[in-house]
């Protein structure tokens, strides 16, 4: 019989608050190892925590971005464990009464645009980091504290595709809310993978989590490896229970290790807090907080499809890269052939700068990419100086295309009806067949003589007025 994959994810959002969580400790990634620290921070008797209220605040936005419910009061609570990175010995979170409840996040998969299910969001502070060197492990305290927001799917996801999915549309949600900016490099989006097996009909098995990944690459990778080795094991033993266990994802084996067995919420020893009050929220806070929410990926992408023309796969290779849509948005306020920009944007200068990362970080600015499109929709490249041109932009990106047309003649476009003619008379007397196949009715012949005269001519003739010279000879 067919198996079923049962997918959920946790994914750990780090917010992009100046301080943390419930201290004034600076919050920021690559400082000096235990330097954005303070009593609290480390644990020290004595020390009391105090919410941030931005963090609060961001978590509403996530909430009603989400049509979830804001709770109007949600608390914290004590998650006991004991780990060198955790100067506590537990985590405040919140446990029962969570900040959101349910809400619905829809993604791209496969190109249909499916909805997945929330169960809830709440915030927690994060843990320090362990850092590995040959003979000893070192403990950097500075993300200790931090503030995260945990966003917990319900299990409505069957394949690789879908989780992938889903993940990629809450790290579009957040850059666009300016809540995070989800580099999962420096750990600041992580995600916690459960995921059982099942045939059709049957209730939920026992799970297996993979804890902290870091990549979508390795999410789908993580859960074809699970679900394959889940799949094999029923198949193989029936009969037997899976044990319920925490793993990690080791890239380098392509495999899941075990560390652990699965803990229980019993395990975690939760208790309300007892040095926070509850958080209670006004319905006119919420509501303005909702009423202010700006523009997020779903509503950009369809927009992009129903104003602008551009196809819906191109639409999400922009959406779903808030920097990279912010980018052809300046450029389009430069010139507006949408379709063109894009292309460009997300395809030719793309390939060119594979090994750099995205256009967005490079030194070219967004209207230099207007102008070279606007150049080309004026006649005065070619498409094909076009791509020499965009070559030169990358190695001097200073250097506007006009500049660059400017400074070489090889980038003058033939206008001159007396030569280009020449060229023409010259192609047609060397193509009689492809003449007569176009007069026949088949029209990629005449694209294969405009194709002789840009070679004849290096790439060139203006394109249109070569056309129209052909055609107007050709009818003569």
């Amino acid at each position: 019989m067919t198996w079923e994959a049962v997918i959920g994810l946790e994914i750990h959002c780090q917010l992009n608050t100046k301080s943390k969580l419930f201290s004034s400790d600076k919050n920021h990634f690559g400082d000096e190892p235990n330097t954005n620290i303070s009593q609290f921070a480390t644990g020290q008797p004595g020390t009391l925590p105090t919410l941030n209220a931005e963090a609060v605040r961001k978590g509403v936005q996530l909430g009603c971005a989400i049509g979830a419910h804001v709770a109007n009061f949600s608390k914290f609570d004590r998650k006991s464990y004991f780990y060198p990175d955790l100067p506590d010995g537990f985590q405040i979170t919140q446990f029962d009464k969570p900040l959101i409840k349910g809400g619905e996040i829809s993604a791209l998969v496969e190109g249909k645009l499916k909805t997945f299910e929330v169960d809830h969001a709440h915030l927690e502070n994060d843990t320090g980091m362990l850092k590995h060197f040959s003979s000893f492990t070192g403990i950097d305290y500075n993300r200790a504290g931090a503030p995260l927001i945990e966003i917990v799917s319900k299990p409505c996801m069957h394949s690789p595709e879908e989780a992938a999915a889903f993940a990629r549309a809450v790290r579009a949600i957040m850059q666009y809310l300016d809540a995070s900016d989800c580099n999962m490099e420096e750990g600041s989006l992580r995600i916690d993978v459960n995921v059982s097996v099942r045939k059709p009909g049957e209730p939920l098995r026992t799970k297996t989590e993979i804890k902290n990944v870091n990549s979508f690459n390795y999410l789908q990778k993580a859960l074809t490896y699970e679900v394959d080795r889940q799949i094999a094991f029923y198949e193989k033993t029936p009969d037997a229970p899976l044990l319920s266990v925490t793993c990690r994802w080791d890239p380098v084996e392509n495999k899941a290790i075990v560390l652990r067995s699965k803990n229980t919420d019993g395990d975690y020893r939760y208790f309300p807090e007892p040095n926070l009050l509850p958080l209670k929220l006004s319905a006119e806070y919420i509501d303005s907080i909702k009423n202010s929410l700006p523009e997020l990926p779903l509503a950009r992408w369809q927009r992009y499809q129903e104003d602008l023309g551009l196809s819906e796969y191109a639409a999400s290779i922009l959406v779903q890269d808030k920097l990279l849509s912010d980018y052809f948005e300046k450029a389009l306020s430069y010139h507006n052939n949408a379709k063109s920009l894009s292309n460009w944007i997300t395809v030719e200068f793309a390939g060119r700068l594979k090994e750099k990362g995205p256009i967005y970080r490079s030194a070219i600015p967004e209207e230099h990419i207007a102008h070279l499109v606007q150049l080309i929709d004026s006649g005065k490249i070619t498409g094909k100086m076009a791509k020499q041109i965009a070559d030169e932009m990358i190695a001097s990106p200073d250097k506007s295309p006009k500049e660059i047309v400017a400074s070489n003649p090889n980038y003058q476009p033939i206008d001159d009806s007396a030569a280009l003619g020449k060229v023409v008379d010259e192609v047609l007397q060397e193509n009689p067949d492809s003449i007569a196949t176009f007069l026949s009715g088949r029209d990629g012949a005449f694209g294969f003589l405009v194709g002789q005269v840009m070679k004849k001519t290096g790439g060139r003739a203006n394109p249109k007025l070569a056309s129209d010279m052909l055609l107007a000879k050709i009818k003569k």
